[in-house]
């Protein structure tokens, strides 16, 4: 019997899916799988995992949105510690939903497992204190090939919760801060990809 739950397309979009674990709890704490090859090929997920990467992160850090341009990866995420919103921007010239975007709060309490399929940027903002984030890629990490956008393109218009902040005409995150005060934080890097229309596309 399967161990997981997957809503398929989620917001639309093909290809995106978030993935619940059955988590088994007593007095003692609590057991889950957080990958069962079978249970995704059960589920219609045929992929070849070949590295797993974890960061940590402090409240109001962004990173993203990035992509590989030659050796896309499909990515499996998911939160260990505290809490991150999670973000997919379709970047496939011939999809339907090319631009459009799905959000998704990934917590250590909720469990909950994003699938990002080749195609796509991607990127978090971590809302809790303190957050530690883990994910499975199908393909190694390529020097030269990284690739990103702008995280407030306007024209795809991601509702980052919790973020406060006017829009300077750049990826400039001086401006902007969490609604407690906590600035927002990204690398140099990207804070200088361009938008949508100025981007890479699969």
């Amino acid at each position: 019997m399967g161990q997981i739950k997957v809503e398929k397309n989620v917001g639309g979009i093909e290809g995106l899916a978030v993935i619940t674990p059955t988590v088994h709890g007593d007095d003692r704490g609590y057991f889950m799988e957080t990958f069962n090859q079978r249970d995704m090929m059960d589920a219609g997920f045929s992929i070849n995992f070949v590295q797993d990467n974890q960061s940590s992160s402090t409240k109001g850090v962004l990173r993203g949105l990035h992509f590989q341009k030659k050796y896309p990866q499909i990515k499996l995420v998911r939160a260990v510690r505290g809490s991150v919103f999670d973000v997919a921007v379709d970047l496939r010239s011939e999809s339907k939903t090319y631009g459009k975007w799905y959000g998704v709060e990934l917590t250590a309490e909720n469990k909950k497992q994003f699938l990002i399929p080749q195609g796509f940027a991607h990127g978090f903002l971590v809302l809790s204190d303190e957050a530690e984030f883990c994910y499975k890629v199908n393909d190694f990490w390529h020097p030269n090939d990284e690739g990103g956008m702008a995280w407030n393109d306007p024209e795809i218009g991601i509702e980052w919760p919790h973020l406060k902040g006017d829009y300077p005409g750049s990826p400039d995150a001086s401006g902007y801060s969490l609604d407690d005060g906590t600035k927002l934080t990204l690398s140099d890097r990207d804070q200088e990809w361009k938008g949508l229309k100025d981007t890479f596309k699969f």
